[in-house]
């Protein structure tokens, strides 16, 4: 809670600002200084590309000060009603239902049940 009694909220901000006011927005809801992140994510850069990415997935993740909702939020949004978007949604959803449902026992199964000369015919009863 601020003293104003709002809710602190993780914004990119853009007093401070020197690419797209990650380090800043971060550094104000942490505390601390933004060139230490900046400092920080510069020598992680060196190091494989590590800071560079970090700071994209931030840009794409946190909103901007005068935003409720995030890039990567934004898109989902607006492609909510994409049939590529509801087929991906489902997929997902398919896969995560099966993971996640593995400490039941599963059924073994039968690719023949449904084929037509599986099925016993009416006259013949024993």
């Amino acid at each position: 809670m601020t003293p104003h009694g709002s809710v602190k909220q993780l914004r990119r901000r853009k007093d401070g600002k020197v690419i797209a006011g990650v380090c800043s927005g971060v550094g104000n809801y942490v505390g601390i200084d933004p060139n230490i992140l900046r400092v920080g994510l510069a020598i992680a850069s060196l190091f494989g590309g590590l800071g560079v990415g970090i700071y994209a997935v931030a840009w794409l993740l946190i909103p901007d000060q005068d935003k409720d909702a995030s890039i990567v939020q934004n898109l989902i949004d607006n492609n909510k009603d994409n049939p590529v978007w509801k087929d991906t949604q489902a997929k997902v959803q398919d896969k995560w239902s099966k993971a996640t449902n593995r400490h039941q026992p599963s059924m073994p199964h039968d690719p023949y049940a449904h084929h037509p000369y599986s099925q016993p015919k009416a006259d013949d009863k024993l």
